[in-house]
C-alpha cells in the first residue's frame, strides 16, 4: 500500500513549516491504524507511506480506517490545516533485502496511488478479486488505466466510501460536454510524441464537428498530460460530462490507436475502440471515432462532416506528418513551426489546413517581431490560397479574420470572419478569442463579455494567462467580476511573467493606478531576470504592444523617470532585434516625446504596422475608462488625426 498527502509539494514551497507540521500530524494518525490491521511500515518518504501487509483484505480495511480516521481528524481544523490523503492497494510478489521491497509489485502500487481521488482508495483487479466477497465495503470500476512506465492497461477499482456524497452537477448530467484527454504515446520512440499530440487535437477538432456536443479545446485538457487523475475528478474540474482517454502506438507505416469514452458521472464506459491501421488511414480512425462517440451520446454527426473528417485535409501522409510537427514546436520554436508548415505545404501545394497556418503566423508576428510589408504580403497570398481550396474550415476563416484586422485595419469585416469561423465550428475557441477583443477595440463591451465568457467556459485552463475575461468585465462595467478575474489568474499562473501585463491592464482599466504600477515593477523584475538567465529578447518575449500600453499605467501615477529608463532599453534592443514602430511611439507618446513618437507612428502607417490600429484602438478605450489618461493623451490634433487616418472610429 502506498499512501501520499495531497497538495504536499506545492503546500512545501508555500508554507514549509506548516507542510512539515502536517506530516508529523499524519503519521501521528496512521502508524496506529497499521498496528491494528497487521500492516509493516516499511519506509517513508517525505509525506508517503509504503506498507506491507499479509493479505489484501487487511491492507483494504486498513485503507478504509485512515481514510475515516482523517475524515475525523480534519472536521474540527481549519481549511488549511487539514490533511488530504491518496491511497493506493496492489496485490503481487515483493523481493525482500533488508528490511526494504522491490520488486513490479511496489512499482504498480507507486503508479495506482495517484489516481485515486483525494480522500479515496484505489485498487487494482487483484486486489479487487481476493476482497470483493469478503468486504461489505461497494466498489465501483475506473476501467483501464495505462500507467506510467507500464507497459499494458491495469484494471483499477475505487472503494466507495460511505461518507462519500453522491455529487451530481448539471455539467455531470451533460454528457455532450466532453473532454479528449491527450493521448498517450505508447511507441518505443519517444520523438513520436508530436504524433500523440496531434492526434489528440485531430479528435478534438473532430468531435468539434458532431452537433449538439461542446469539446474543451486542447489548451485545457494538456495540462492532464502525464498527470494521472480520476475522471470524476478531471470532470469536476472541467465540468464536462464525458471524458475520452487512450493512447497511441506508432511503429513506421502503421498506428495503433485506442479509445474510450467514461461517463463522469457513473464511471461506466459509454464505448471504446481499438484501431490498426496504416498511417494513411488516421482520417478514416478519426471519422469512426466522432461518429462512435456521436452514437454513444446520441448526438448527431452531419453526413457532409462525416466525409470531410474521413478525407482529411491532404492525401499526402507525410505532409500531414510535418503539419504535426509544425503544432507540436508552437510553444517552443516559432522559427521551426514556420518551417515545419512551410515543408507540409511543399509536400501538398493544396494542404489549406498548413497555407492557413502560414498565413496566421507571418500575421502574429509581423510588427514587433517581424518586418510588417514583408510578413503581410506572404500572408495574404497563403490565405487566399487557402479559402480558394477549402472555404469550410474555420482556421482558415480566423486567418483571414486577423489579416482584416491587423493588416487592412478594417474591424467589421474581421468581426463578420471570426463569426463565420465559429458558425462553422461552435467549439473553436480562438475564434472567440478573437472576436472578443475586435468587440472590445470597437466599443461593443456587452458582446465582447459574452464572447470571452462563452471562450471560458470552451477553455477554462489556458496555458497562458489572458486579460480577455477580466478586461471585457471592466469595460462592461462589471468592477467586481473584474477583480475576481484577477484573482482567478494569480491563482492560475503565478510564476508567469505575462500575468503582470495583463492584471496591470484590468487595474488600469478600473482606475486603480497605484495597484497597475506595482504589477509593472513586478514584472520588470522578472524580466530583467529572465534576460539575465536565458538570454531572451528586451520584452523576455512578454507581448510588447501590451507592454507600452502599460506605461500609460506609469504615465498617470507620474512615473517617466520610469517609462525614459524602459524607453532606453527599447532604444538598445532596437539595434539588435526588431522593435515595431508602434510600440515605440507608444512608449515615446507615455514618456511625453511627441515629436519621436509622431515619427514613430508615422512610419507605422507608411508600413501599415499592425500595432497601431490594434494598440490605438485600445488605448482610446481604455482613456475612456480611465479619465485620467485622455487629457494626458490627447492635447494635440496631431494624434487624433493620425489615428484617423489609420481608420481607428472615436478618436475625439
Amino acid at each position: 500500500m502506498f499512501t501520499d498527502m495531497v497538495g504536499y509539494t506545492a503546500l512545501g514551497q508555500k508554507n514549509e513549516s506548516l507542510s512539515l507540521a502536517l506530516v508529523e500530524e499524519q503519521r501521528k494518525v496512521i502508524r496506529p491504524i497499521l498496528a491494528r490491521h497487521n500492516g509493516r511500515e516499511v519506509k517513508t518518504m517525505g509525506d508517503a507511506f509504503l506498507v506491507e501487509f499479509p493479505n489484501a483484505v487487511d491492507a483494504v480495511r486498513c485503507a478504509y480506517d485512515i481514510q475515516r480516521s482523517v475524515r475525523e481528524f480534519n472536521l474540527s481544523l481549519d481549511r488549511e490545516r487539514r490533511i488530504h490523503l491518496r491511497i493506493g492497494v496492489h496485490l503481487g510478489e515483493v523481493v525482500d533485502s533488508d528490511g526494504d521491497i522491490s520488486g513490479d509489485a511496489v512499482n504498480v502500487a507507486s503508479r495506482v496511488e495517484p489516481l485515486a481521488e483525494d480522500g479515496g482508495v484505489c485498487l487494482t483487479q487483484q486486489v479487487y478479486d481476493h476482497v470483493r466477497n469478503k468486504l461489505e465495503l461497494p466498489f465501483s470500476s475506473l476501467g483501464p488505466k495505462l500507467l506510467k512506465n507500464i507497459d499494458q492497461p491495469v484494471q483499477l477499482y475505487k472503494v466507495a466510501l460511505p461518507w462519500e456524497a453522491e455529487k451530481v452537477t448539471s455539467s455531470q448530467q451533460d454528457k455532450t460536454r466532453i473532454a479528449v484527454l491527450p493521448l498517450s504515446n505508447i511507441s518505443h520512440d519517444q520523438s513520436d510524441e508530436y504524433f500523440a499530440e496531434g492526434m489528440t487535437e485531430e479528435l478534438i477538432n473532430s468531435l468539434s464537428h458532431v452537433q449538439g456536443l461542446k469539446v474543451i479545446a486542447r489548451t485545457s485538457v494538456a495540462r492532464y498530460k502525464g498527470n494521472p487523475k480520476p475522471v470524476s475528478e478531471i470532470g469536476r474540474e472541467l465540468g464536462v460530462g464525458s471524458v475520452m482517454e487512450g493512447s497511441v502506438r506508432k511503429a513506421g507505416d502503421r498506428v495503433r490507436v485506442t479509445a474510450q469514452l467514461v461517463d463522469v458521472s457513473t464511471e461506466e464506459h459509454l464505448w471504446s475502440e481499438n484501431y490498426d491501421r496504416k498511417v494513411e488511414d488516421i482520417f478514416a480512425i478519426q471519422s469512426d471515432v466522432a461518429e462512435m462517440v456521436a452514437d454513444a451520446l446520441k448526438a448527431k454527426l452531419l453526413t457532409n462532416e462525416k466525409k470531410r473528417i474521413e478525407s482529411g485535409y491532404t492525401t499526402n501522409p507525410k505532409a500531414y506528418d510535418r503539419y504535426l510537427l509544425g503544432r507540436h514546436s508552437a510553444n517552443r520554436d516559432w522559427l521551426a513551426r514556420l518551417r515545419y508548415f512551410e515543408e507540409a505545404v511543399s509536400l501538398d501545394p493544396n494542404f489549406a489546413q498548413a497555407l492557413a497556418a502560414i498565413g496566421n503566423f507571418y500575421i502574429l508576428l509581423s510588427g514587433d517581431f517581424l518586418p510588417t510589408k514583408d510578413a503581410f504580403s506572404k500572408a495574404r497570398g497563403y490565405i487566399d490560397r487557402a479559402i480558394e481550396l477549402d472555404d469550410q474550415l474555420p482556421e482558415v476563416w480566423i486567418a483571414k479574420g486577423n489579416y482584416a484586422f491587423q493588416c487592412e485595419w478594417n474591424a467589421k469585416e474581421a468581426e463578420k470572419c471570426f463569426r463565420r469561423a465559429i458558425e462553422l465550428n461552435p467549439s473553436e475557441v480562438n475564434a472567440y478569442t478573437w472576436c472578443s477583443f475586435v468587440c472590445t477595440a470597437t466599443g461593443k463591451y456587452e458582446e465582447a463579455l459574452q464572447l470571452a465568457l462563452k471562450e471560458k467556459t470552451l477553455d477554462p485552463y489556458p496555458p497562458y494567462p489572458s486579460a480577455f475575461v477580466g478586461a471585457a468585465y471592466a469595460m462592461a462595467g462589471k468592477r467586481e467580476e473584474a477583480l475576481e478575474d484577477v484573482d482567478r489568474m494569480k491563482e492560475m499562473y503565478p510564476d508567469n511573467p505575462d500575468i503582470h501585463v495583463w492584471r496591470g491592464e484590468i487595474y488600469g482599466l478600473l482606475g486603480m493606478t497605484d495597484k497597475a504600477v506595482d504589477e509593472l515593477e513586478h514584472l520588470w523584475a522578472k524580466i530583467k531576470v529572465l534576460r539575465h538567465k536565458e538570454a531572451k529578447s528586451w520584452t523576455a518575449n512578454v507581448p510588447p504592444g501590451f507592454l507600452a500600453l502599460n506605461m500609460f499605467n506609469y504615465a498617470a501615477a507620474g512615473r517617466t523617470d520610469r517609462i525614459r529608463e524602459i524607453v532606453a532599453e527599447a532604444e538598445a534592443a532596437s539595434k539588435t532585434e526588431h522593435v515595431g514602430h508602434s510600440t515605440m511611439g507608444f512608449l515615446y507618446l507615455a514618456a511625453g516625446e511627441k515629436e519621436k513618437a509622431f515619427d514613430a507612428f508615422e512610419r507605422s502607417i507608411e508600413e501599415r504596422d499592425a500595432g497601431l490600429f490594434l494598440y490605438s484602438t485600445l488605448l482610446l478605450r481604455l482613456m475612456k475608462q480611465a479619465r485620467q489618461l485622455h487629457d494626458y493623451v490627447v492635447t494635440d490634433q496631431r494624434f487624433v488625426s493620425l489615428l484617423q487616418r489609420a481608420g481607428v472610429k472615436g478618436a475625439v
